[in-house]
């Protein structure tokens, strides 16, 4: 297969005819929700949009100015789901998104270096590739990677960039062709049809590939490489930047070191220091206050006791207050055999709310709460605890608990409530 796209690869328009059109569905994952969409399976006489395939994502475009939303290959033919029919036998008009193609180009090109060049110095071989999002990884096949072995991968890369190395495909018209076995290569899918292109780095590699390439390594600019970390099965993976994607990641991560200047107070040479003085600040900090709240607890639950137990129940909110704070309460009210409802969070953000009492009251009275509070939750070893979103209605839920009580005094049963 040859597509237009890969023949030249820099061409960002193209005019054509529309082979065929079929009805098609697409599944996409957009903002983590799966979406199901209906439209067409459009092929074309030719194509400057790759399909997906030899680890390179599809790009994105237009026809006639319709979104291309998803391109595959099936065969010797690129699929082109749009939304929009496109009558068999229209002249279309292709525009290539420029943006994502040309970093494609310099990412898929780089990778191609990196291995050539990991291979030849190190005879570490790649096993597999991501071109991810921003990042690229590059998996090999060794168990580790020094950062001595990383520094000079990377300078030798960047010395090949900066030398100008051309890089040109040569095609084999048949896919059987005992020459093609010279080449590094990962095998060619089962459905292949059509000539077998190899792409040459001048000097450095050759290997079958069918994506798309910078014409000479220049176009690459340069090439960053990260670091490496643990893959699977004895392996690791590599990662690097590569040409615009550098530049952007440089430009965000300049932005992002601005704004830490500013809120650490502080220099960029100094920002992790700073940031652990700050974050063991804040532990204490935390840890201070949790303390705090325990005592508060306590305290309060002896005045409590010091100053009589008023109607029979023990209500309380604290909007600061935490699972210890309730735990505190509770152990040092333990004594007390009376129902105790403690509430905590922030009525705008919402807590928690804490049930104690004798099992028919939290099967009873716990759900009803709940519903009151806006929220879910379940008795367990002896009180009931819930989620709360309606802090606000704190007074109902109070109000609730005293009417069901007095119920139960007067020997009648409470079945539902205002909420």
């Amino acid at each position: 297969m040859s597509f237009l796209c890969q023949r030249q690869s820099y061409l960002r328009q193209h005019e054509t005819k529309v082979k065929s059109c079929k009805p098609s569905s697409l599944s996409l994952v957009q903002d983590g929700k799966k979406e199901k969409l209906q439209g067409f399976d459009v092929m074309l006489e030719d194509t400057i949009l790759f399909p997906e395939g030899g680890g390179q994502p599809d790009d994105r475009g237009t026809i006639n100015d319709i979104p291309v939303l998803r391109i595959t290959r099936v065969g010797a033919e690129a699929v082109h789901f749009v939304q929009t029919e496109i009558p068999v036998s229209t002249d279309v008009n292709l525009k290539v998104d420029w943006t994502r193609r040309f970093e494609h180009m310099q990412v898929h090109t780089g990778q191609h270096l990196i291995t050539a060049v990991t291979d030849m110095k190190f005879g570490y071989k790649t096993t597999s590739w991501n071109i991810g999002t921003d990042v690229a990884t590059i998996e090999l096949d060794t168990p580790s990677m020094s950062v001595s072995e990383m520094e000079e991968v990377e300078k030798h890369v960047n010395e090949c960039i900066r030398n100008g190395v051309s890089v040109n495909p040569i095609y084999y018209e048949d896919k059987d062709d005992p020459e093609l076995a010279k080449y590094r290569a990962r095998g060619l899918p089962d459905d292949h049809v059509g000539p077998v292109r190899v792409l040459v780095i001048d000097g450095i590699d050759s290997t079958l590939c069918c994506g798309t390439h910078v014409s000479n390594l220049s176009h690459i600019q340069a090439i960053k490489l990260l670091g490496v970390e643990k893959g699977k099965k004895g392996k690791v993976n590599l990662s690097f930047l590569a040409g615009n994607r550098l530049l952007n990641y440089t430009g965000a991560a300049f932005d992002r070191e601005k704004t830490l200047t500013g809120v650490l107070k502080g220099p960029a040479v100094k920002h992790c220091d700073l940031a652990d003085k700050a974050i063991k600040s804040l532990k204490q900090t935390q840890k201070n206050c949790n303390n705090q709240l325990r005592e508060m607890a306590s305290l309060e639950a002896r005045l409590f006791k010091l100053t009589g137990q008023g109607d029979g129940v023990f209500v309380t909110h604290q909007k600061d207050g935490d699972n210890d704070y309730i735990s505190v309460l509770l152990s040092e009210l333990s004594d007390i055999n009376i129902p105790k409802l403690i509430t905590v969070g922030d009525e705008k953000e919402g807590g928690n709310f804490t049930l104690a009492g004798n099992d028919q009251l939290l099967k009873e009275l716990g759900p009803q709460l709940c519903e009151t509070l806006g929220g879910k939750g379940a008795p367990s070893k002896g009180v009931f605890r819930g989620k709360a979103t309606k802090l606000t209605n704190r007074s109902k839920a109070e109000q609730l608990l005293k009417a069901y009580l007095q119920a139960q005094t007067d020997g009648n049963s409470i079945t539902g409530t205002e909420s």
